[in-house]
């Protein structure tokens, strides 16, 4: 039996924590194309299913404040492998609800477990990055776009050539839950889940290693939340601007989103070469830069055509944002890399959860327009926090 060299070992986590990031965008939009048919089967009227949605936010919540906590007493492999396999079967329940209270009860248990998940292998993704010594944490976000793409298409198909939605679901279940066992098996072992020590230029006084974490965890925790409600805005929001205030028709309203998403996946696909030759906090500026006068100026023009050049410039603009914001949560000194991503992905959720609603709310008062602006603003304000993800050591 050939002996595995330290190389190895870590070229392998490499391939196993990008397919585990493929598999984690894969479960949480499996079941997206079919939420028509689920409706219809129980009989929910919108407003029922608005109260079922919240399911999965409130379990996302709940888990990614225990999660730091877990993975410090299981390890980032463990808890990646538990959590994987549990939102992954997760999906089965989702296709035989037979009520409201039981699609709830799924859908709670789908989010906890995907944001369990969401910080042990963003923290895996921590430590296989720290053993390269380069920037991988923007080409792992992009295998989870790519995962949430490719499940998008193949529930449209699904839905389209008729197939039943607990076969659909539970066939998704049963692979997606292996494809996480076998990767598993690869990630990193606990001990690579330590927390880097600070050293001279971190320190600060004697016996206060983290001196500042507490602020930094803040400022990545805002710019998460700059760019989260963004991307929630998007994929709320996008295609009701382009239908109802452009009176643009229905295959040209969905394309806003998906401008966006593709300019997502492509940016972080490339993303690591760029961070690694500009850094992260020049990345950063730019691309907020990019994105909110993307936005901004798409919605001033009030074309459909500006529009769409517009969410796909917010898109590429916000690619980096995420990497890198859980890249520095996960390498401050003195700090565990599932501590400070669960942290940073607390309040960045905030943003993912709460932006819909308020940009909604703000609508009804002046407009959608200027509710959109509102994500233009705040993703504007990464450019003076960005200096905050060079105080981890790399």
């Amino acid at each position: 039996m050939a002996i595995l060299t330290a190389g190895d070992r870590l070229r392998r986590a490499r391939v196993a924590v990008t397919v585990v990031f493929l598999a984690h965008g894969m479960i949480g939009t499996a079941w997206v194309a079919r939420i028509p048919q689920i409706k219809e089967d129980l009989g929910l009227s919108a407003g029922s299913l608005g109260v079922a949605l919240l399911g999965a936010p409130l379990g996302v919540v709940a888990a990614v404040r225990l999660a730091g906590r877990v993975v410090g007493r299981w390890g980032s492999r463990a808890t990646t492998v538990a959590a994987g396999a549990v939102c992954a079967l997760a999906l089965a329940p989702l296709g035989i609800a037979w009520n409201l209270g039981t699609l709830i009860a799924a859908l709670m248990l789908l989010g906890g477990s995907l944001g369990m998940m969401d910080v042990a292998m963003n923290a895996q993704g921590v430590v296989v990055e720290r053993g390269y010594g380069r920037p991988l944490m923007s080409g792992l976000h992009g295998a989870y776009s790519v995962g949430g793409l490719l499940a998008a298409l193949v529930g449209s198909a699904a839905a389209h050539t008729g197939v039943p939605v607990p076969v659909h679901l539970a066939l998704a279940a049963v692979i997606l839950a292996a494809v996480v066992a076998a990767a598993g098996r690869y990630l990193l072992d606990p001990s690579a889940d330590l927390p880097l020590d600070a050293d001279a230029d971190t320190a600060g006084e004697a016996g206060s290693p983290a001196r500042g974490s507490r602020w930094v965890l803040a400022s990545l925790g805002f710019i998460g939340l700059c760019s989260f409600m963004g991307e929630g805005g998007m994929a709320d929001w996008s295609a009701v601007y382009l239908r109802e205030t452009l009176d643009t028709g229905p295959g040209v309203a969905g394309l806003g989103y998906a401008g966006f998403a593709v300019a997502m996946a492509v940016g972080r696909i490339g993303g690591d070469r760029v961070v690694a030759r500009f850094g992260p906090v020049r990345v950063l500026r730019a691309g907020s830069v990019i994105a909110s006068a993307g936005l901004g100026l798409g919605l001033l023009a009030g074309h459909p055509a500006a529009a769409l050049a517009g969410f796909t410039l917010f898109g590429l603009g916000a690619a980096s944002v995420a990497p890198v914001t859980f890249s520095a949560a996960g390498n401050l000194p003195g700090v565990p890399a599932a501590t400070g991503i669960s942290q940073v992905t607390a309040v960045g959720y905030l943003g993912l959860l709460g932006g819909p609603p308020l940009i909604g709310f703000v609508a009804q008062a002046v407009g959608l327009t200027w509710a959109l602006a509102i994500p233009a603003l705040l993703i504007g304000m990464i450019m003076f926090l960005a200096p905050a993800t060079a105080t981890a050591r790399r």
